[in-house]
C-alpha cells in the first residue's frame, strides 16, 4: 500500500488536463478544506473530488470488486473512506462550497466528462443553488493490459 497515491494519480491527472485545456485554472490540495479536495476553484466556490473507483467503493461499478483475501480488513477500510467522505462533503456543502465527485470510471469517457465538468463550473460561476445527484456507474471497466 506503500505505492498507492493519493495525490496525481491517473484519472486526476485525467480531469487536470481536460480542465486545463479546456481554460479553466484552478488549485490543487487545498489541505486547509475538508478532505484536501483534489481541484479547488476558490473564485466560484467550488471543489472537485477525483474518487478511485475501488478504494472509495464506486456503487454499481465493475471496478468496485471485493478484494479475496483479508476480506474484513478491506471492508473496514473502504467502509472508512466513504464515511469520511461523506463527512468532508457535507462540512464543505455547510460551509458554503459546492462540490463534484468524478469517479475513476467517468474520467474514460472524455465527452461526458467534458460536459459534466462544464455545467459544473457554469452553474458554480453563475451562483445559486446547486443540484447534483448521485448517480450510479454506467461505464464498463477499460480493458487493462
Amino acid at each position: 500500500m506503500s505505492r498507492v497515491r493519493s495525490k496525481d494519480t491517473g484519472p486526476e491527472m485525467r480531469v487536470r488536463r481536460l480542465l486545463h485545456g479546456l481554460g479553466y485554472r484552478y488549485r490543487l490540495h487545498d489541505r486547509s478544506l475538508p478532505g484536501c479536495p483534489d481541484l479547488v476553484f476558490a473564485k466560484w466556490g467550488a471543489v472537485i473530488f477525483v474518487h478511485g473507483c475501488f478504494w472509495h467503493s464506486h456503487e454499481g461499478c465493475p471496478s468496485n470488486r471485493q478484494p479475496k483475501s483479508n476480506r474484513a480488513y478491506w471492508a473496514s477500510k473502504r467502509a472508512g473512506n466513504v464515511a469520511r467522505d461523506r463527512t468532508n462533503e457535507r462540512l464543505l456543502r455547510r460551509a458554503g462550497w459546492k462540490v463534484l465527485v468524478i469517479w475513476e470510471c467517468e474520467t474514460f469517457d472524455p465527452e461526458r466528462l467534458t460536459s459534466a465538468v462544464k455545467r459544473f463550473l457554469d452553474r458554480s460561476k453563475a451562483g445559486g443553488p446547486l443540484r447534483v445527484r448521485r448517480r450510479p456507474c454506467t461505464h464498463s471497466a477499460p480493458e487493462r493490459h
